[in-house]
């Protein structure tokens, strides 16, 4: 889940860690429908826009299937090629269990699915979402260190108050980040690549910005939850992704004290 619940105790039929039984199962044949509704929507305007980590990662582990992935299924493939894991969830957790679950190579994702007539906006992740958009980039080494990397970054964060500027790298790469290829701008975040507008718009529209990635500019930077982006970060290749969140964070904090946010509009 790319956002957080308060801060308390997991749920009753939880584990400590927030986790719970996919119960595959217990789908219906309506929600697998929405599933493959939505999958086939996203496959057959992906190509020449998702980057090739993603498309790769999408035909290595086979989401379309007959419906909802069963992750136990997914890990098989997930775990061999990366040593990640999905791990069911009901909803948004809190940040220090989020941090936890990817600095130990597990993705929480939500197990709902939206309805039949939430298929173009839903305000918290699904597992359409959290799958589709999220995984097949987790089959990808270098994306899968960054996660990593990001999740142990988050306890020192916690602890120096300065979450608010590393959820702004989370939302700028892992969820609405961009990258530039041989091929031209191609997209990587889980927000765009499971949203036809946002595909579509992220990469044609003339409207937003779209700027290279700076760090310092990214933690500085808001962004709206409710929109479209007015705002795209580039990344010139997941290598660099890496390199920059392998840096010690603590004097970049340092110098982000008293200073105010960019405008998000350019």
């Amino acid at each position: 889940m790319s956002a957080s619940a308060l801060r308390g105790a997991a749920p009753p039929d939880a584990a400590a860690d927030w986790t719970v039984d996919q119960a595959w199962s217990s789908y219906t044949a309506a929600e697998h429908q929405v599933w493959l509704t939505l999958y086939e929507r996203q496959a057959a305007i992906l190509p020449g826009r998702a980057c090739d980590a993603f498309l790769h990662g999408l035909d290595a582990l086979d989401l379309r299937g007959e419906g909802i992935p069963e992750f136990t299924r997914v890990n098989e493939r997930l775990g061999k090629l990366t040593g990640w894991s999905v791990v069911a969830v009901h909803g948004l957790v809190p940040d220090e269990v989020f941090f936890d679950h990817l600095a130990n190579r597990r993705f929480p994702a939500g197990r709902f699915i939206r309805r039949p007539d939430q298929l173009d906006y839903l305000q918290e992740p699904d597992v359409f979402h959290d799958v589709f958009g999220h995984v097949p980039m987790l089959t990808d080494p270098t994306f899968a260190d960054y996660m990593q990397a990001y999740g142990r970054g988050g306890a020192r964060a916690a602890g120096l108050g300065q979450l608010h500027h590393l959820a702004r790298l989370y939302w700028y790469t892992v969820e609405f980040g961009l990258m530039d290829t041989p091929q031209g701008q191609r997209i990587y975040g889980a927000g765009i690549v499971s949203s036809r507008a946002e595909t579509i718009y992220s990469l044609e529209d003339p409207r937003p910005r779209r700027i290279p990635f700076d760090l310092e500019q990214v933690m500085r930077t808001p962004y709206r939850i409710d929109d479209l982006q007015a705002l795209y970060m580039v990344i010139p290749s997941l290598q660099t992704l890496l390199d920059v969140t392998l840096r010690d964070f603590g004097p970049i904090y340092a110098r982000l004290q008293g200073q105010e946010d960019l405008p998000l509009e350019g």
